[in-house]
């Protein structure tokens, strides 16, 4: 059972695909008005938020992700204060590779990659060292076709990794990873991590961004032609939840493997172990399988929040045909 929240609230069990069971707890929770005449209004819904927010805060924790449907959040304005009402601290967007616009107060778009670009499982900026502790994500715009947010349980893939990788999880455990990325001078809106150093660090100055960089990374190198390459220090890929005492697969080995790569970048130099060998193709085959044999994949419907733990569930984006608009807010 989950945490209650109030009678005007109810939890709803959809089929699969949209929910699954994992150690018999629901994947994700799913809660919707019991009441057509309930949350007519925006202001219905904060209100709720506030009173419930206890409740709703240990139901996160248990579940990983919810995803509120039929409440009154209609615009991006709504959505800002949806995601105040947590009270959690803002996290701005520093150092991510996924290009985003601001929107309104802490509301910026979702990853602005081309559609026809699948953006791989992954926890949110897990090759930096400051990483947001919550998501929020908004339907502005239902996806014209596909477009789903899928969400994998985390401690689920560490689980099937060891199951049936196990020689690559202690090698993983081991050496750690190490993230490089060429950072484009200028934004690339044909690359799916065409953020330029530019609004990566949220400035045109190499000195400054560069000052900005080494906060993040272990090294900064200039290119000739003006781009920026940076290299983590050697990160865990694999992470213990404090809160629930479970091994997560705390990365984006398969986002930087299949995501990362443009006409500056190659999955072969932008993830490596921490000793500098390359991960194994066959084994990010069956990582991937395993990614999507977990995920959870729910359509988006106009006006959908979905708040996600980021230390316990890894998300990515399907490909879609426009129009689709998903906002996004990140909190530590």
């Amino acid at each position: 059972m989950s945490v209650d929240i109030g009678t005007r609230v109810k939890e709803v069990n959809l089929p699969i695909p949209q929910q699954k069971t994992y150690d018999d707890i629901i994947f994700p929770l799913i809660l919707t008005p019991s009441s057509d005449d309930d949350f007519k209004t925006h202001g219905e819904t904060l209100e709720w938020l506030r009173n419930q927010m206890s409740a709703i805060k240990e139901n996160l924790l248990k579940h990983g992700a919810i995803l509120f449907r039929g409440f009154s959040v209609k615009e991006a304005e709504d959505f800002d204060k949806f995601v105040k009402a947590f009270n959690y601290e803002s996290l701005p967007y520093v150092g991510g590779a996924a290009p985003r616009t601001l929107v309104t107060g802490n509301v910026f778009t979702s990853n602005e990659s081309p559609p026809d670009s699948l953006i791989p499982f992954h926890h949110e900026m897990a090759q930096v060292p400051t990483y947001p502790s919550v998501l929020f994500f908004y339907c502005d715009t239902e996806p014209g076709k596909d477009g789903q947010t899928p969400l994998v349980p985390s401690n689920m893939v560490y689980r099937r990794m060891v199951e049936e990788c196990p020689d690559f999880v202690n090698e993983l455990e081991q050496k750690g990873v190490v993230y490089s990325r060429v950072l484009s001078d200028g934004d690339d809106p044909t690359s799916p991590i065409g953020r330029g150093w530019q609004s990566t660090y949220g400035t045109t100055d190499r000195t400054s961004a560069e000052k900005s960089a080494r906060e993040l990374v272990a090294s900064v190198e200039w290119l000739p032609d003006g781009c920026m390459r940076t290299k983590t220090e050697i990160l865990p890929a694999i992470r213990e939840d404090t809160r629930t005492g479970k091994k997560t697969w705390f990365n984006s080995i398969i986002a930087v493997y299949r995501g990362w790569k443009d006409s500056r970048n190659s999955p072969e130099t932008s993830i490596t172990f921490g000793d500098g060998s390359p991960m194994p193709p066959a084994v990010m085959d069956k990582l991937e399988q395993i990614l999507n044999d977990l995920a959870v994949d729910f359509s988006w419907t106009k006006g959908d929040v979905v708040v996600v733990d980021n230390r316990q569930v890894l998300h990515g984006r399907r490909t879609f045909t426009p129009p689709r608009r998903i906002l996004a807010s990140l909190c530590k």
